[in-house]
């Protein structure tokens, strides 16, 4: 299987099963779709009125090198493979700490209802804190590297029981040969220098929130009392990023359809000095006003290309202006190990969340949803039918997936999203999945370009 695309003067065709990706010129390009279907003479035939056929015959044959070289269209064998995906006994090795169901700004889009999570606003306990790192711990097996998220609502409102579960995690993790990295997301109204410097020598990553220019922010993340975030936590959000040598952090936000022209908010986080950047379209029902539409999609697939070329020009210029687009962030060197291809995040197998009382679910978006409640952190998971239905849900199980060109670098997209918009976590977001596929291209055409760059 290939897929084909132009974007800035490049094209490009890829290889689905293998990764691999070709520059390639035009003759090849408008070739390749008829190769497999076609012998060369009728090849040279349908070409006639564009191509000479001495150029057809080079192309063919440069078609053929690739072909034979495992680098064009390569056969599906991934399908075996899921007997030993699903063989894997995965063990758990992320958790998702809800340390506070609070939250001090009403963000208009939030999925968990300003911090409630379709139930009562309630902090994490230093107990249950404790009990979830016992939990991973437990749970994890042989692996020793074990991922914790501080999440909210807003985590910092309860930020001392934070710093306990840290500490007693780097205990623990001495007794049991386990390496804890913490992550903590923020929406910075309660930052300082001493909770700052806390974050910089105990936290791996950070994710601090911004939706972009003020005007946008402000219009979908007020605070409690109405008024705006930008003024009171950029400033914020600028020192602790230069704290952190712009590294080991992002600044995230989220596009709606109020701000269709979303690239000029990245480009302004850009702009305003922040380097490593992630701004994600919002997940909505359609009655939702700011929920993304059908007909919203080839005005963001316009804004995606503008951003892509933009992000070109200052990669190759370097400097200042330059930056990470988390979304354009593509590896083509090796790719990711095929079981990650084939399942994604991992979550409901590998990750799970935890609610201020303990209860244990596939994932932070699942919270609060009693059909998904999979156990507690004192019970542990009693729930192994959840389990189950997770892991095996894989691109292979999707229909709309199992086809799909983009599979392999979406890992059948979000389960958490395929739920909430279509009622089964084997029935893909479209919306989701077709942005998807743009940011992809866009992410390859970076790579194309800084390739003929190269050579």
């Amino acid at each position: 299987m290939i897929h084909k695309f132009s974007m800035n003067g490049v094209n490009v065709v890829m290889d689905v099963i293998s990764g691999a990706v070709h520059v390639v010129d035009e003759i090849v390009y408008d070739i390749v779709d008829s190769y497999e279907e076609m012998c060369e003479e009728a090849l040279v035939v349908k070409f006639a009125d564009k191509y000479s056929e001495k150029a057809v015959r080079e192309a063919c044959e440069e078609i053929k090198e690739l072909k034979d070289a495992g680098m064009l269209f390569v056969e599906d064998d991934y399908t075996n493979v899921l007997d030993m995906v699903g063989k894997r006994a995965p063990v758990v090795k992320a958790l998702c700490l809800h340390i506070a169901h609070d939250c001090n700004l009403k963000c208009k889009y939030c999925f968990a209802e300003e911090g409630e999570y379709h139930g009562h606003r309630s902090l994490m306990s230093a107990e249950v804190g404790k009990k979830a790192i016992d939990f991973i711990i437990k749970s994890s097996g042989s692996r020793r590297n074990l991922e914790v998220d501080f999440f909210g609502g807003e985590p910092l409102m309860n930020f001392d029981v934070v710093k306990e579960i840290v500490e007693y995690a780097r205990e623990e993790e001495v007794k049991y040969g386990k390496n804890f990295r913490f992550t903590i997301t923020t929406n910075g109204i309660l930052l300082n220098d001493e909770i700052q410097e806390y974050i910089n020598k105990n936290m791996h990553n950070v994710v601090i929130s911004l939706d972009g220019r003020k005007e946008v922010n402000d219009r979908m993340r007020p605070r409690a009392g109405g008024q705006g975030s930008y003024d009171v936590i950029v400033p914020k959000f600028q020192k602790l990023a230069e704290s952190r040598n712009q590294t080991d952090y992002y600044i995230r936000g989220t596009f709606t359809r109020q701000n269709l022209d979303f690239s000029k908010d990245v480009l302004h986080m850009a702009d305003l000095g922040f380097k490593q950047i992630s701004v994600e379209p919002v997940v909505g029902q359609e009655y939702e006003e700011y929920a993304i539409r059908e007909e919203d999609l080839p005005a963001i697939y316009e804004e995606y290309e503008r951003l892509a070329c933009e992000l070109y020009e200052r990669h190759k210029e370097g400097g200042e202006k330059d930056f990470n687009f988390f979304h354009f962030m593509i590896d083509l060197s090796g790719g990711p190990c095929v079981a990650k291809r084939l399942v994604g995040c991992g979550s409901g197998t590998e990750y799970l969340a935890v609610t201020p009382e303990g209860d244990l679910y596939p994932c932070h978006q699942f919270v609060g949803l009693d059909e998904f409640k999979m156990g507690t952190v004192f019970t542990g998971l009693e729930r192994e039918d959840i389990r189950e239905n997770f892991e095996s849900c894989n691109v292979y199980a999707k229909e709309d997936c199992k086809n799909c060109w983009c599979r392999f670098y979406c890992s059948g997209g979000c389960a958490a999203n395929a739920h909430q918009l279509n009622g089964s976590i084997f029935k893909p977001y479209k919306i989701a999945c077709d942005l998807q596929k743009k940011r992809v291209e866009c992410a390859i055409m970076i790579k194309a370009k800084q390739f003929q760059e190269e050579c």
